[in-house]
């Protein structure tokens, strides 16, 4: 994590939250969740301390989907800024405008992590007075009223952040010869073993189940990229830009595979 994602508290605190991603979000029976759970009913593993009674076996238990999901921070933002550590349990009137707001803070807390990520790439410094401006509005609209969070429209947010990120993407890979142009490109499945992809656009990119075995994908761009089931074993992924842990988690790995700083290898590799 960069100075500036720790200082904004981008890291998910489970323990000052109140289970909002166990309780607030949906997810369907599949190879991810083991159940259906519609949004607004607590998971059946969620224990009366917010804690999940199945955490350290998640992916034997069926729910492989929990392990690869990051709030960015979000969960305690909502708990204990926007609600004032009041909870839904024992304050039930608050329960529907939480996990109304709690998507919504999500959403602007992902944006904040790739903002401060841009702002510690030295190559796109012509853009940091913008993206430092960008920033601040992001975390303002963070510590908006519960009133003004539910009606939001991150859209236009996401759309002004997204054309500064892809300008300090542009810049930052600039000097990197004969990069890829993959953006949003249907990759399932790629056989792209040993691959050079340095400096490459994989923004939004399909990767799943991709063989990326030994790929050099030193200072790519992997914002939004889709790595579920990618083989990354022996990858090398040094200076990579906007790979979160979650995508990490996703995908496949091993003792071989080179990471940014910052980021852990994940317990599964």
């Amino acid at each position: 994590m960069t100075r500036t994602q720790v200082e904004l508290g981008l890291r998910a605190d489970c323990a000052s939250c109140f289970g909002l991603c166990c309780v607030a979000l949906p997810f369907q029976a599949s190879s991810d969740f083991a159940v259906d759970k519609p949004a607004g009913q607590p998971c059946a593993n969620l224990q009366a301390d917010f804690r999940c009674g199945i955490h350290d076996r998640l992916r034997e238990s069926g729910y492989p989907g929990c392990t690869v999901y990051d709030c960015f921070g979000a969960g305690q933002k909502v708990s204990q800024q926007t609600f004032d550590g009041r909870d839904w349990r024992q304050d039930p009137a608050t329960a529907r405008a939480m996990f109304a707001v709690f998507p919504v803070v999500r959403q602007l807390h992902e944006l904040l992590w790739y903002l401060a990520e841009a702002l510690e790439l030295t190559e796109a410094a012509t853009v940091h007075d913008d993206l430092c401006r960008a920033l601040a509005e992001v975390d303002d609209l963070t510590r908006a009223s519960t009133a003004q969070l539910q009606v939001l429209d991150v859209g236009p947010v996401r759309e002004r952040a997204n054309a500064l990120l892809l300008r300090a993407s542009e810049l930052s890979r600039a000097d990197v010869p004969g990069r890829a142009e993959h953006r949003g490109a249907d990759l399932v499945g790629a056989r792209l073993r040993g691959a050079d992809l340095r400096g490459a656009s994989l923004r939004g990119a399909l990767l799943v189940g991709a063989d990326l075995r030994g790929a050099d994908l030193r200072w790519a761009d992997l914002i939004g990229a889709d790595l579920r089931g990618a083989d990354l074993s022996g990858t090398d992924l040094t200076g990579a830009l906007f790979l979160t842990q979650a995508q990490l988690q996703a995908a496949r790995g091993d003792g071989q595979t080179t990471l940014p700083p910052g980021l852990e290898r994940p317990s599964h590799w």
